[in-house]
């Protein structure tokens, strides 16, 4: 997919991964369009990239549609979709004085990361699906999982339920979109630099930088936003969960 003049669409695009990608894309040529709840940086961010930002909350379809006929007013068809916007909880099934879970936080997890992703996606898709194709392809939709999908710690099991359903829709999504020329392949990060972890004392980023094998260190943003790129430029990459996590594979705690 030929990122030059085609528009496209990040969730999560006012921060972290979401907004490394966004300057990618508009580097790079796209027309850019940030679905985020953070009206501030995200409305900063497009001014900066010369795109444009819709307040869009994934979970809601009414949002959702405002925001896809927001960027295609705009923009026109989107050919590129990544979704980036997350949540990542850290709560114990059964935490001290033998106090489970509370369900809120799991299915809020699940509602964002999971039941998000496939929201934006579809009604992204069923728009694409209507317009030309450009030779072989018609677009592109990239998920985010994570590597906790694969061997999440304690207190993640509702970020890895959601991140483990994210990788599963992967390939039976790509098998359904093909006969309409539209990739779809998922990026699992291990530890990066976001603002997530940004709260955190510089000795405990050090020591999450530490454990990967190579390079010894949080990854950046900007290197996930490198490998969206070359996904968008290889037709070949389709139906794939990519791990991008420098070799770790998360201890259970």
């Amino acid at each position: 997919m030929r990122i030059q003049g085609q528009s496209a669409i990040v969730t999560g695009g006012a921060s972290g991964l979401g907004a490394a990608t966004a300057r990618m894309l508009a580097a790079d040529g796209a027309k850019v369009a940030i679905f985020d709840l953070n009206a501030e940086i995200g409305q900063a961010l497009a001014q900066e990239i010369g795109g444009i930002f819709a307040p869009v909350n994934v979970t809601d379809e009414d949002s959702v549609q405002a925001g896809l006929e927001t960027a295609a007013k705009a923009h026109g068809v989107a050919r590129i979709l990544v979704n980036c916007a997350g949540v990542a909880p850290a709560i114990k099934a059964v935490g001290r004085e033998f106090v489970p879970h509370p369900m809120g936080d799991f299915r809020k997890a699940v509602e964002i990361n999971l039941v998000g992703s496939f929201l934006v996606l579809s009604r992204f898709a069923a728009r694409l699906q209507q317009a030309d194709s450009l030779g072989e392809e018609r677009g592109v939709i990239i998920n985010t999982a994570s590597v906790a999908a694969y061997d999440g710690q304690i207190g993640q099991a509702a970020y890895a339920a959601s991140k483990g359903g994210v990788v599963s829709m992967t390939l039976p999504l790509a098998r359904e979109f093909a006969k309409s020329l539209i990739r779809v392949v998922t990026i699992a990060p291990g530890i990066f630099w976001t603002p997530m972890l940004a709260g955190l004392p510089q000795a405990a980023q050090d020591s999450l930088g530490q454990q990967v094998p190579h390079p010894s260190r949080l990854g950046k943003t900007e290197e996930y936003a490198m490998l969206v790129e070359s996904i968008l430029a290889n037709p070949m990459l389709n139906g794939e969960t990519i791990r991008l996590d420098g070799a770790i594979r998360m201890a259970p705690r």
